[in-house]
């Protein structure tokens, strides 16, 4: 097993034993770890708290930067759609994975499953949280066009 991948798996299971999540994961960039994370949802309470987020999370931080374009993400398990799209906005392009979904879901982790799921339909039709859409009261600042006259 590649040495970056054993190290998510060895985090994942020291999470385990720590009250965890099967969850651990490590950024690397040019075969140089950079960053690091578990599933702390057990620690602190925070939805958002999964191990391939944090490890983004530290990596910008420590890098003082948003862009993680050229790095490699080892993850323990399958990335959920939230740890994906941050992947995404992130400028991360590769990721491996050891346990899938599937395998998640059999344990009884299955959300990402459902939620990979749920995003295949159009807005309107998700089940999961319904999605509404709301105009801009009279007179209020739009803070697109706030945006966009920033940039010029």
């Amino acid at each position: 097993m590649d040495k970056f991948m054993e190290r998510a798996v060895d985090l994942s299971l020291e999470n385990v034993r720590a009250g965890g999540q099967p969850f651990g994961a490590v950024l690397v960039k040019d075969g140089e770890e950079v960053a690091e994370g578990v599933n702390e949802l057990h620690i602190k309470h925070d939805v958002s708290g999964h191990a391939e987020l944090l490890a983004i999370r530290r990596a910008q931080e420590k890098l003082q930067t948003n862009n993680l374009q050229g790095h490699i993400m080892y993850a323990s398990g399958e990335p959920c759609p939230m740890c994906y799209t941050a992947m995404f906005f992130a400028g991360i392009e590769k990721v491996y994975y050891c346990s899938s979904m599937e395998e998640a879901a059999e344990v009884g982790l299955d959300a990402s499953t459902i939620l990979y799921h749920d995003l295949k339909h159009q807005r309107e039709d998700r089940k999961t949280v319904e999605m509404i859409s709301m105009p801009l009261e009279n007179g209020q600042d739009d803070p697109m066009k706030l945006w966009e006259r920033k940039q010029k």
